[in-house]
């Protein structure tokens, strides 16, 4: 059963009358899209956060205390509802993947801050651009397998040359040299959701030493070296499968130690 169907099922032969919510419940369902999973294993979803923001009535019963005291102190209200939107639709997927209800999921921040699902077998992560946002999550006994995602939109204006001597290795650099300019921000965009994914993964965020992480990008992706944690054994890139005016990849990384 899919993680839409297990969503689904748990309304089913109840009166809409009788379940409180319900018409937010179904506009936050509808502002949700399942993506082709980019890997055996792995499900990925578009949120579409101006239409799930209609449904922050459920903040007051599937947040947390913690998640409503956060969202309080974002300043301006569409930024607010922005978050609310997205952590509904977070949970709403993980209740359904767990088959629990949304607010029930214990979501914690780990090791450098990572979130992670208290006492599930379950590992997933969030990333989020504007009004879109994008979700993957993997059952993973003993929480073995770490996922990153990250999303940039395709029109994003960049110095690919300038930000390439920030973060990209001199391989990398090398590479792109001869492209076109417009392909070489594409190709810099691409390496850059690839790296930033792994930096998720991780839990080191911007701390993560990209300049030293060189990644191929092509018809495939491919990490090609990289100091622990980011040595090649273990890691797999991916691209995710989108709407056109964005890029995103998923890293995964297995055989921790």
């Amino acid at each position: 059963m899919s993680v839409d169907e297990k969503a689904a099922g748990g309304n089913r032969g109840r009166h809409p009358s009788a379940t409180p919510g319900r018409h937010s419940e179904e506009t936050l369902a509808r502002a949700i899209v399942a993506l082709p999973g980019p890997a055996a294993g792995i499900d990925c979803w578009w949120i579409d956060l101006a239409a799930a923001a209609d449904a922050v009535a459920l903040a007051s019963t599937w947040l947390s205390a913690a998640e409503r005291a956060r969202a309080g102190r974002f300043g301006p209200d569409a930024l607010r509802r922005r978050w609310i939107a997205g952590r509904l639709a977070l949970r709403h997927l993980l209740g359904a993947l767990l088959a629990i209800a949304p607010g029930d999921v214990d979501i914690r921040r780990g090791v450098r801050g990572r979130p992670f699902v208290d006492g599930a077998d379950v590992d997933f992560n969030v990333t989020n651009t504007g009004q879109a946002a994008l979700v993957a999550a993997c059952v993973t006994p003993r929480r073995s397998e770490r996922i990153g995602v990250d999303i940039e939109r395709r029109d994003r204006p960049v110095d690919a040359d300038r930000l390439g001597r920030r973060v990209l290795t001199a391989g990398e650099r090398q590479r792109h040299l001869d492209l076109e300019p417009e392909v070489r921000r594409l190709a810099f965009l691409r390496t850059w959701t690839c790296k930033e994914a792994m930096s998720k993964a991780t839990g080191d965020g911007l701390s993560a030493p990209f300049r030293a992480i060189d990644v191929v990008v092509g018809e495939s992706l491919a990490l090609v070296a990289g100091p622990p944690p980011y040595a090649p054994p273990g890691w797999s890139l991916t691209a995710v499968e989108v709407p056109a005016d964005y890029i995103a990849s998923l890293a995964r990384r297995i055989s921790l130690d």
